[in-house]
């Protein structure tokens, strides 16, 4: 199986005003499998995304295997970074619809 991207995002974490991501649960994409979850900070998505490090989303089928999402990018609005997986022009984090942890 190809791989979908470098890394994977299964979950995410708001900060406590609920106004932008501060940690997902990122994945290695091993290519056949997934790798086991560690929390990371929105920074270090961004600076990996900035370095040409791939993401995409990822979410739990009805047989509890992994789908692919979207591929997130960075998306630059009035000089803040957001991450998105729509290139939207709106100022906050977007990954679908995620669970959250």
């Amino acid at each position: 199986m190809a791989k979908w991207a470098d890394n994977l995002i299964s979950a995410v974490r708001f900060n406590a005003a609920g106004t932008h991501i501060d940690k997902v649960k990122s994945h290695v994409d091993n290519g056949d499998t997934v790798g086991s979850s560690t929390e990371v900070t929105r920074a270090t998505v961004v600076a990996n995304l900035d370095a040409g490090q791939t993401y995409k989303t990822i979410f739990k089928n009805a047989q509890s295997q992994w789908d692919q999402g979207a591929p997130v990018r960075v998306v630059v609005i009035d000089g803040q970074k957001f991450i998105r997986t729509d290139a939207d022009k709106i100022k906050s984090d977007n990954l679908d619809k995620l669970p959250t942890f």
